[in-house]
């Protein structure tokens, strides 16, 4: 058996072994760490600086010209330090102040970069507790003008911040979709566990991980399973395989085949390679503020809260809907008075639609829509559904639904025709935001996993409606409505409302 002596590379050189038959850590352990960043994240970091910057010069000085103009440069004299200073250096001291907080919490941090709510976190966070200081500050030096600043800079500046930002990741993730701006990560576990974390890991491609490859325990034979990945070595292969890949992170699928001296050793052979260390726990699906972490005698114990379907929240999520539901009455009442004629005057019957649904713990309750098909299209729709074969499934959607009128074409593309849904909403059987209610024939095809829906309202919109309207499988639609089920909370019911208008605006209007 070869053993190599290879010195630690220097950057440009060929990690590859050479004259190696088997693959060995020939690199030392307790070298100095050198993270091994993809070769776009500072180029990205960069245009975050610029555009950060540029935003917060805009704002500052819109902030000072409104307030005091450009040119204004009076003194001010505190009563508890006499200071002149120009009210320009005060909008040049907050820039400064402003980009180094953004910079010291973390805010262009790979692993935030592109993730959407932590970062957007973590732009707010770093702007609140840079404004609260000048607000203490201010408030100490009795230095009035702060307020200007205080009231204008900061909350317009988080907002379009965030919005910068909102616009990369769409950016990053065209690119990503393109096969660009990739994060390159090792698999290492057990075959099952591997092939799992690569499906989690691949389902969406905008996320930007590119699998090399996978680590698998020794006793393994080769060929022995089936993985959608090339298996690359074993656990005690994993440094090298990580050097010579140039990978950027190496993903621990959690198994009985990872004790944790096995990942502590793991650990030991990528510390002087800067590669990232992830720990995929066996839970998925659950938001992160629901976990929470412990260490009890040095070991990391990770707490997971129950979902919550009762208490205060739920109470704040009625009285919100209710007051919502309403004002979208009033408001949209032209629009729905509209439809309602537009359904009259191109289709015989009656203008709104009824039918029966099932709802929170399963209880039933009439759903009110525009009618968007001819008169007795319910009875068409056993034979419809058993002539393209999804007759056995809980989704009871036509592709190229033929008793749809044309007028009702047009306002399922709008989501015109669920605009009286806010009347089932006032009255308390529906929410605003949730799974979407379905009819008891398809509830009566349920597993155990898709019955967790009722176990919230149902809502005009949801989650998989603004993640693929009708174009989604039956799995995934029921993967995204528990996910929401067990982790809603009102930030996310706003988002998905956001979410809503983007889609109706782009006209995807569900089937």
């Amino acid at each position: 058996m070869a053993v190599t002596t290879e010195r630690p590379r220097l950057n440009g050189e060929s990690a590859r072994p050479r004259g190696a038959r088997r693959l060995r850590d020939e690199q030392p352990i307790g070298l100095p760490i050198r993270r091994t960043n993809p070769a776009w994240e500072r180029a990205f970091q960069r245009r975050l600086v610029i555009t950060d910057s540029v935003i917060l010069a805009v704002v500052l000085l819109g902030t000072q010209s409104i307030w005091l103009g450009i040119e204004a440069s009076p003194a001010y004299v505190s009563t508890t330090m006499p200071l002149s200073v120009p009210y320009s250096g005060v909008t040049a001291g907050l820039f400064v102040l402003w980009m180094a907080s953004l910079k010291l919490f973390g805010t262009r941090s790979p692993r935030v970069i592109g993730s959407g709510f932590a970062e957007y976190s973590r732009v707010a966070g770093a702007s609140f507790r840079l404004f609260g200081l000048v607000a203490i500050a201010a408030l100490l030096l009795q230095f009035s003008p702060a307020r200007g600043y205080i009231l204008t800079a900061f909350p317009v500046g988080v907002v379009v911040l965030i919005a910068s930002r909102w616009s990369w990741r769409q950016w990053l993730r065209r690119q990503r979709r393109s096969g660009k701006y990739l994060i390159r990560v090792l698999l290492v576990g057990a075959p099952s566990s591997v092939d799992h974390l690569y499906e989690e890991f691949t389902r969406r491609k905008y996320l930007g991980f590119e699998i090399v490859g996978a680590c698998l325990p020794k006793r393994t034979e080769d060929g022995a399973v089936d993985l959608p990945v090339e298996r690359l070595g074993s656990f005690e292969d994993v440094g090298v395989i990580a050097r010579r890949q140039a990978v950027h992170a190496v993903a621990l699928a959690g198994s009985e085949e990872l004790p944790p001296e096995a990942v502590r050793r793991i650990g030991w052979r990528l510390e002087s390679t800067g590669v990232d260390l992830m720990v995929a726990p066996a839970i998925t699906e659950v938001a992160g503020t629901r976990i929470h972490t412990r260490p009890v005698g040095g070991m990391p114990l990770m707490y997971v809260d129950s979902p919550s379907y009762e208490g205060g929240k739920k109470t704040a999520k009625s009285v919100l809907d209710f007051g919502l539901a309403w004002l979208a009455v009033i408001v949209a009442s032209p629009l729905m008075l509209a439809t309602a004629i537009g359904v009259k005057l191109t289709s015989p019957g009656p203008v709104l639609f009824r039918q029966q649904r099932i709802g929170l713990n399963g209880k039933a309750f009439d759903v009110y829509k525009f009618r968007s098909m001819r008169m007795g299209a319910d009875a068409e729709l056993a034979a419809l559904l058993k002539e393209q074969g999804t007759d056995g499934k809980p989704l009871f959607k036509v592709d190229n639904d033929p008793r749809i009128t044309r007028f009702g074409t047009f306002i399922r593309k709008y989501s015109l025709d669920e605009l009286p849904q806010f009347f089932n909403v006032i009255k308390g059987d529906m929410s605003i935001v949730g799974p979407r209610p379905q009819r008891a024939e398809e509830v009566a095809l349920y597993d155990n996993a898709a019955g967790r829906r009722l176990l919230v309202k149902p809502g005009i919109t949801g989650l998989w409606q603004v993640s693929g309207r009708s174009d989604l499988s039956w799995e995934d639609t029921v993967r995204l409505d528990l996910y929401y089920a067990e982790n809603w909370s009102l930030f996310d019911d706003f988002v998905i409302l956001l979410w809503t208008v983007k889609t109706v605006l782009q006209s995807r209007g569900a089937r």
